[in-house]
């Protein structure tokens, strides 16, 4: 029976054409293709008893030569301001976490894509796990599902953004992650607008000119919090091999190519990167576009070295920016009473 099993194939991993192929090979017509493809893409069927309009004998073919390798809920968790964690198994059994955040007019999915991280930010929960693989564009796009239904459960309204801000470097698994949006964006899929999703790197600097290249058309966030080398190689060892020159010179790439607005994801810490020439660096490396930052409240993972700067710190930050010129947010944190909040996501129980 075992070996039965491991012989089955993803169905999700064919294209709408290789199914329309499959069922020609059967001896049955082309379209069932397309009806199985819509069942698996636009319904999010998690079995093949769901596909009503299919004849038995078809679903039971199916069930012989597929699996439908569904993600699933382990675990739900809401904070008392209205933010959903889920931890998702994965059908080997591992586990990563996607977060649902609601404000009075939106709802975001922050969705992972990793199982743990290829980098080695030292500030970030994740980090510390293991990484164990990319995940493959169904579990991403699943997760996507499960957090629309959820809104519209908890929220009465679909799911209206998403970030790629949860477990996990999406451009090291750059393929999965673009195949992903794909899906969501297609009409075929779930027909949501490029433009309401936004991916988020530590930078990667020759996959965000690939990304330029590929005129991807959905949004793109970097994780800077300094534009120091020194600070920044101290808190995420992996900028010695894509320093902040390298960075920079993809990043204009990008804005050349696409002329999208960058935005700049930046913590300020104690003691870290809290002066006036941190923050003079800052301006300095983002002034070649037009470009907003995003001054986000850290959550601290322990009592170690990294903690939230005083106000005083980041007031310094917002009126030096604003003074150039450079849209400056600061984002509140949500969900920290779950471990639900940036850089918390790390499969605590």
């Amino acid at each position: 029976m075992y070996y039965m099993e491991t012989t089955k194939k993803d169905i999700r991993a064919l294209t709408k054409d290789q199914l329309r192929e499959f069922f020609v090979k059967q001896g049955n017509q082309a379209f069932r293709g397309n009806q199985v493809y819509e069942w698996l893409w636009s319904k999010g069927a998690h079995t093949f008893e769901d596909m009503t309009n299919i004849s038995k004998e078809t679903r039971q073919m199916l069930e012989n030569n597929f699996v439908i390798n569904h993600i699933k809920v382990d675990q739900m968790q809401r904070s008392n301001d209205g933010t959903v964690k889920n931890a998702v198994r994965l059908h080997d059994g591992l586990i990563v976490e996607s977060v649902l955040i609601p404000t009075a007019k939106r709802t975001t999915a922050c969705v992972s894509s990793q199982v743990g991280c290829s980098l080695d930010c030292r500030f970030c929960a994740t980090a510390r796990l293991k990484r164990m693989r990319n995940l493959n564009p169904d579990e991403i796009f699943d997760q996507v599902v499960a957090i629309d239904k959820e809104s519209r459960l908890y929220f009465d309204r679909p799911l209206s953004n998403i970030v790629f801000m949860g477990m996990g470097e999406p451009l090291m698994n750059y393929n999965n992650v673009i195949k992903a949006i794909d899906k969501i964006t297609s009409p075929e899929g779930l027909g949501m607008s490029p433009k309401r999703i936004t991916v988020s790197t530590s930078g990667v600097p020759k996959m965000i000119k690939k990304m330029a290249d590929d005129e991807v058309k959905f949004k793109l966030a970097v994780s800077l919090h300094s534009a120091i080398d020194e600070v920044r190689t101290s808190i995420m060892p992996f900028n010695a091999t894509f320093p902040l020159a390298d960075l920079r010179e993809a990043l204009e790439y990008w804005y050349n190519k696409t002329k999208n607005i960058i935005t700049y994801e930046y913590v300020v810490w104690d003691g870290i990167n809290d002066t006036k020439k941190d923050v003079d660096a800052l301006i300095k490396f983002c002034k070649f576009a037009p470009s907003k930052v995003n001054l986000i409240e850290y959550n601290p993972i322990d009592d170690g070295e990294f903690q939230q700067a005083n106000t005083q710190a980041l007031d310094m930050y917002i009126s030096m920016l604003e003074a150039n010129n450079i849209t400056v947010t600061v984002r509140r944190s949500r969900g920290k009473d779950i471990d639900a909040a940036c850089g918390q996501l790390a499969n605590k129980s």
